[in-house]
C-alpha cells in the first residue's frame, strides 16, 4: 500500500509541479491569459500561481509538509476549475456558486469517508 501512495504522490505532485513550471517558463503568455480571465495584474497572478503549483507539487512528490502542500494544491485547482474555459461555459450551464461548491465538498467527503471506512490497516501500522 505504501508503494501505491508513493506512486500516487509522485504522479500527482510531479504533474502539478510541471504544470507550474510551464506557467513560469512562459510567464508573459500566461500573464496575458490570466488577464483575459480577469486576474489583474496578470503577471503577478501568473507568477504566484506558477510558484504555488511548482512548490506544492514538489512538496507532495517528496511527501514533505503534505497537508500544507495539499491545501495549496486544492486552492490553486479550485480557482482553476471555477475560472477556466469549459464546455459548461460554452453551453451556458451555470453550475457555480456556493451551493455547488458545498455540494461538491459534501459528495467528495462522503466518497472519501466510504473509502476510508472500508480500508484495512495492516497490524504493523496499528501499533504505531
Amino acid at each position: 500500500m505504501s508503494i501505491g501512495f508513493l506512486i500516487l504522490r509522485l504522479v500527482v505532485g510531479l504533474t502539478l509541479a510541471a504544470h507550474g513550471a510551464q506557467k513560469l517558463s512562459g510567464l508573459s503568455q500566461t500573464a496575458a491569459a490570466f488577464e483575459q480571465l480577469g486576474f489583474v495584474p496578470g503577471r503577478r497572478s501568473a507568477l504566484l500561481a506558477g510558484l504555488a503549483e511548482t512548490g506544492a507539487g514538489l512538496l507532495l512528490a517528496l511527501g514533505l509538509f503534505t497537508p500544507g502542500a495539499a491545501a495549496i494544491a486544492v486552492a490553486v485547482m479550485v480557482v482553476a476549475a471555477v475560472s477556466a474555459l469549459s464546455l459548461d461555459a460554452v453551453l451556458g450551464i451555470r453550475d457555480a456558486g456556493a451551493g455547488w461548491g458545498l455540494a461538491a465538498l459534501v459528495f467528495g467527503l462522503a466518497g472519501a469517508t466510504v473509502q476510508l471506512a472500508r480500508r484495512q490497516v495492516a497490524a504493523a501500522q496499528k501499533v504505531q
